[in-house]
């Protein structure tokens, strides 16, 4: 199977505005589980609905919505797809110099400008603030020209002063700065997203990266911040949780589903990742949604 490396997209700001806003209806968003990354900082808004995400080499599934920052050139796929019932999608690009460089050292916007920092290596933000800013973001996509800026700078004031929220990708996150890595790790990236249901063994995932196996170990320490085994460990119980939580299947039947093939060392792993079982898992999940 070809590998494909993360696509390159150009993004256009809206006519007559410095940053662009796109609303997407259930399920129209199809791009989104392609592997990408652009210049531009980017705001997801998700309305309800579910999904697994990946952005830099943390791997998520999130439930009822969803509400993340994504800096510059940081690579990111997954958000949505045909099973999420999402009732609507939003999705805000702006380049980190939208409104002229110098903007980001006046005194009033130095929260901003922490915010865009903190956003190179993902932010995801929690349930209060996403509930907050959902409806200030719908209707700033109505707005137009000046008082559409208002509201996006005091959506960007919102978030900047909001401690509800959780970094992505802990430590430095190497790949959007060191381009000529992009293209090794994603071919390896890819390979998991494809593959995780089949063993994948340490020989053959070097041998993608042109690497002896203890090189290819400190490799990919060094880039993510977590050993492969915790890596595809991390993809499968994510996808563990979207099974849990969308579809009638036993948890055995989800085990071997989401790659493991060995149920006591998924309940042990799944222990670990989750801090409770899998039958506890989905007795709150489906507690919560009723």
């Amino acid at each position: 199977m070809k590998h494909t490396h993360p696509a390159f997209e150009a993004v256009k700001p809206d006519i007559g505005s410095s940053f662009t806003s796109l609303k997407f209806l259930r399920n129209e968003n199809l791009k989104s589980h392609v592997w990408h990354y652009h210049p531009e900082i980017e705001l997801i808004f998700v309305c309800k609905g579910s999904g697994k995400r990946q952005i830099g080499s943390n791997i998520s599934y999130f439930s009822d919505g969803d509400l993340v920052l994504i800096g510059s050139n940081l690579p990111h796929c997954g958000m949505t797809n045909e099973n999420t019932n999402n009732d609507y999608e939003m999705v805000l690009q702006f380049k980190p110099d939208f409104l002229g460089g110098p903007i980001w050292e006046t005194p009033e916007m130095q929260k901003i400008a922490g915010l865009l920092e903190k956003s190179k290596a993902g932010i995801v933000f929690g349930e209060k603030i996403k509930k907050e800013t959902g409806g200030k973001i719908a209707a700033m996509h109505e707005a137009v020209s000046f008082r559409k800026l208002i509201c996006f700078l005091e959506i960007l004031e919102d978030l900047a002063a909001t401690q509800d929220y959780r970094i992505l990708n802990a430590g430095k996150y190497y790949l959007q700065t060191q381009v000529e890595d992009n293209d090794r790790i994603n071919v390896i990236f890819n390979h998991v997203k494809d593959h995780f249901r089949e063993q994948i063994t340490l020989e053959e995932v070097a041998d993608l990266a042109n690497m002896k196996v203890p090189s290819f170990c400190r490799y990919f320490k060094k880039i993510t911040n977590k050993t492969f085994t915790h890596f595809v460990n991390e993809y499968r119980i994510t996808h563990a949780l979207k099974l849990l939580a969308e579809q009638p299947l036993s948890i055995t039947e989800v085990c071997f589903e989401s790659g493991f093939n060995n149920f006591s060392y998924f309940n042990k792993t799944f222990k670990e990742y989750v801090k409770k079982s899998p039958s506890q898992y989905r007795k709150e999940f489906n507690y919560l949604i009723e």
